[in-house]
């Protein structure tokens, strides 16, 4: 009968560290793959949560088609739940704003920055008076313009020229051009 000593041999111990390593590699991997599932599986519905809902990706954007707008006329549309202002401008109103130089403004844009290249004669903002948000005169018939032609907000009386640049009163800055593109030359798309 051989006696044992309690020592294994060279090999013997390389088989089992070799074993060894292995195992523990593979419980390192199973943990790692178990804490990146539960991390996606918790993460997951936060970040869809935040995702916006159908009725706010449905009002994302807005065609309007401006073909019935004569020059001098308006109408209101409806954008993301605030007035929508879209004025095709006379060869006078034009003029009249171009006139103006730009660094003499408070907010100094031109015409032709505040509208699209090859529809100069059509200016689209938001009517929402940037001082306290109230909705500006000036885009239906026979409402107050303004002593500049444009809009006038009767709230705190800020005054708008024919392009929508304050002239006049509490206002801060123009009012706001969102982001359009004339899909067609009758139609455009805000947002």
């Amino acid at each position: 009968m051989a006696e044992t000593t309690g020592t294994a041999t060279p090999a013997e111990v390389a088989e089992h560290s070799e074993d060894g390593v292995r195992r523990r590699d593979f419980i390192n991997i199973a943990a790692v793959g178990a804490a990146g599932v539960g991390g996606v599986a918790t993460l997951l519905p936060l970040i869809s949560q935040m995702a916006p809902s159908a009725d706010v990706l449905a009002e994302s954007s807005t065609e309007v088609d401006i073909s019935a707008i004569e020059p001098g006329q308006a109408i209101k549309a409806v954008f993301r739940k605030q007035p929508l202002f879209i004025k095709r401008l006379t060869r006078s109103e034009i003029e009249a704003a171009n006139a103006i130089e730009a660094d003499s403004l408070r907010d100094p844009e031109s015409l032709g920055d505040r509208t699209k290249e090859g529809h100069e004669d059509v200016l689209v903002t938001m009517g929402v008076c940037t001082h306290l948000g109230c909705v500006p005169l000036g885009a239906a018939e026979g409402e107050i313009k303004g002593e500049f032609g444009g809009y006038f907000c009767p709230c705190h009386g800020s005054h708008y020229d024919t392009a929508g640049r304050i002239r006049k009163g509490p206002a801060p800055t123009n009012l706001e051009v969102p982001e359009y593109e004339f899909t067609s030359d009758t139609v455009i798309r805000v947002g």
